[in-house]
């Protein structure tokens, strides 16, 4: 019950301080949103997209997910939560950017490694990661069982780049990309230095940010 306590503190402490603080800020954000940025970020409570970038409310649309993944786009009748809110913030809100950030010691990225049988009690997950199976396979195919870390490396950066490749999947993302009124960004967040790697397209590899 502590955290939940601390959590509840909390929301007192914003009222009296933050909220004060960007009182304009959030009365003008009470009629509608406009973010420049769609941010696909990994459920991992590490990991905090507004805190990385800085960002105030009202600046990114965030959608998490384990492993930040991106679904490639098809028509279906079933119950698409990433999907659609690709779609409302593309379509709706008129995003200028979309970044998908991947994460050191990602968890789900990690699971994808192991074993069939390491998932079976978590049935939905095992789904959802299939998603990421064609990196997983290259993955294997490339480094060896005793090389673990740069596997996971791998896998985290790799992901990163197939997820980026589905997003050209979707017809108004790739028709915004092609007029130039939508970018597209992945990045590989380093939890334990602070560090954020973009992928560089033309180099084929990820760099680190510096502005």
């Amino acid at each position: 019950m502590e955290g939940l306590q601390k959590i509840l503190n909390g929301i007192v402490q914003f009222k009296r301080e933050d909220f004060e603080q960007h009182k304009e800020l959030f009365q003008n954000l009470g009629a509608a949103q406009k973010p420049h940025t769609l941010f696909i970020a990994c459920s991992d409570s590490r990991v905090d997209p507004n805190l990385i970038t800085k960002t105030l409310p009202g600046e990114l649309f965030i959608i998490r997910n384990i492993a930040n993944l991106v679904p490639p786009y098809r028509t279906t009748a079933e119950f698409v939560a990433t999907t659609a809110a690709i779609e409302y913030a593309v379509v709706f809100l008129e995003v200028e950017h979309i970044i998908v950030c991947g994460h050191s010691n990602c968890g789900g990225c990690n699971a994808c490694l192991r074993p069939p049988e390491y998932l079976e009690a978590a049935p939905h997950t095992k789904k959802w990661l299939e998603l990421a199976n064609p990196v997983r396979d290259r993955v294997l195919e490339t480094l060896s069982d005793n090389e673990p870390a740069a596997r996971e490396w791998m896998m985290e950066q790799e992901n990163v780049v197939e997820q980026l490749k589905h997003l050209l999947t979707y017809p108004y993302i790739r028709e915004k990309v092609k007029a130039k009124k939508l970018t597209l960004d992945g990045w590989h967040y380093i939890i334990e230095t602070g560090e954020v790697f973009r992928y560089d397209c033309k180099e084929a590899r990820f760099i680190l940010a510096n502005g």
